[in-house]
């Protein structure tokens, strides 16, 4: 047999030395494991004559327990270093201030809508809102579109199986507003409406802001007065206004609006395509049909009305030049908008 004591000391140094759990059940291995050094001696017992063997096997069981308990305390003492280590790389401090918090900001096209809503405004016009489900009649009749109009074409209008549709543009508002409100009246109607577009410059889904005045003596020379200042306003910047001949089935006449090139000065560049010019909305005199429609004497009152997409005026006034970035919750580019 060797000496029991000098295999216990090899044994507790060995342990000591463990600096690591993995380290440490090498050890065991090496003195308790089936082909281990302890293991062996009690293998060896065989050799030794019969009256020797109860008292060698004895001691050897006592160093093999001995062994196994300073294993055990070692591993318990490993395992509270690993945790205290842990606990310390995670320790927060909470007194420090916060970190990694960003303030939020509003969307672009909730400041541009918040701007032309706050513009209008101080020029005396209401804010008035409607449902984004309509009817035919006051997304169609009554604003004088006719049943073999394009404009109601399933490429157009996205339609429910009752014939109502998501409204295509927020005129119905103008309706309601008419219907339940006596002249005169001063209005814009802000919020979403749905076509079938989808591609740089639409979406199905997109803003507009349309706008309703009613009143005795309202001419055309007033509706471009107001645009003009608008516009004014919004880009903040003076600009050159004009208007060309259009058609719309709810006015007459019906014109387009062009402004000078925000980007050029009017100048002509690659965004205006070299004109000097940007359409930016559409607008008109009230057609007859449609205060007729609402109830409203052709007569006595004449009103003016106009239209424009809000992403448009937000791509224009931020320089943005693919529509569908206001889309994509890209945080890299919402955190860019601070203010309106």
């Amino acid at each position: 047999m060797s000496d029991l004591a000098g295999l216990t000391e090899q044994a507790r140094a060995a342990i000591g030395a463990s600096d690591d759990l993995s380290s440490l059940d090498a050890v065991r291995v090496h003195w308790l494991g089936k082909k281990g050094v302890l293991t062996e001696e009690l293998k060896a017992l065989g050799k030794l004559p019969a009256a020797e063997r109860p008292a060698a096997g004895q001691r050897i069981n006592e160093v093999k327990a001995a062994v196994q308990a300073a294993i055990e305390s070692r591993r318990e003492a490993l395992e509270s270093a690993a945790v205290a280590l842990a606990l310390e790389a995670g320790r927060i401090d909470v007194t420090l201030p916060g970190r990694g918090e960003h303030r939020g900001t509003l969307h672009p096209i909730t400041l541009a809508r918040q701007r032309i809503e706050r513009l209008f405004r101080n020029a005396g016009f209401a804010v008035e809102t409607g449902p984004e489900i309509e009817d035919d009649f006051h997304n169609f009749a009554a604003l004088n579109i006719p049943p073999d109009h394009p404009a109601r074409a399933m490429h157009d209008t996205f339609y429910f199986p009752d014939g109502r549709v998501l409204r295509t543009h927020t005129s119905p508002v103008q309706v309601r507003t008419m219907l339940s409100q006596k002249p005169p009246l001063a209005l814009i109607a802000p919020g979403r409406v749905y076509r079938w577009d989808n591609d740089l410059t639409h979406s199905p889904m997109f803003h507009q802001v349309e706008g309703l005045v009613v009143g005795e003596d309202v001419s055309f020379a007033n509706m471009k007065a107001a645009l003009h200042e608008f516009m004014q306003g919004f880009f903040e910047r003076d600009l050159a206004l004009r208007l060309r001949p259009s058609y719309f089935p709810f006015t007459e006449p019906s014109a387009e609006v062009d402004i000078s090139c925000v980007f050029c000065e009017g100048q002509g560049c690659r965004v205006c395509k070299h004109t000097g010019w940007l359409e930016v909305a559409g607008c008109g005199m009230v057609h007859p049909n449609v205060f007729t429609a609402c109830g409203i004497d052709a007569e006595r009152w004449t009103g003016y009305a106009f239209g424009f997409g809000i992403e448009r005026l937000a791509m224009l006034r931020y320089g943005v030049n693919d529509l569908r970035l206001f889309f994509d919750n890209d945080l890299r580019f919402l955190r860019q908008f601070t203010s309106a």
